[in-house]
């Protein structure tokens, strides 16, 4: 696991709604916005899965992911590469229940994705686009 560098944390929280990427265990790619995506810490990302379809089905099958932010503001960008665990019930299920109905309790939160950051990337066009940075 790494630390998410504050710029990284920053720009991903300020992005609504933020793209993942997924793939099947045959290599078959996915792509989805997601609305309820909460970092916890600097290593570990909740992310409330209310209607995956072959997210769900890719993570089962390859618990890996990929995350981009990106701040106009800044004009920085970063890919998140991370290992999840999916969790259907227990204490973190519960705790984004708590989040995602505070927010919208008609959201079904079928369930929790807890991401654990691996790899950060610079995203951003240039010389040090696609350069690991944590």
């Amino acid at each position: 696991m790494v630390k998410m560098p504050a710029e990284v944390r920053e720009t991903l929280e300020k992005q609504k709604p933020v793209p993942i990427a997924t793939a099947s265990k045959d290599g078959i790619p996915n792509v989805v916005f997601v609305g309820m995506l909460k970092v916890l810490d600097d290593e570990t990302i909740m992310i409330a899965d209310n209607f995956f379809y072959k997210t769900a089905a890719n993570l089962g099958e390859n618990p890996q992911i990929s995350i981009l932010c990106y701040s106009s503001e800044t004009k920085k960008s970063f890919q998140i590469k991370g290992k999840v665990e999916v969790h259907t019930t227990g204490p973190v299920h519960e705790e984004m229940l708590k989040w995602v109905h505070g927010i919208n309790p008609k959201l079904p939160g079928k369930s929790t994705v807890m991401v654990k950051v691996d790899k950060i990337y610079n995203a951003m066009w240039g010389p040090a686009a696609g350069k690991q940075i944590a």
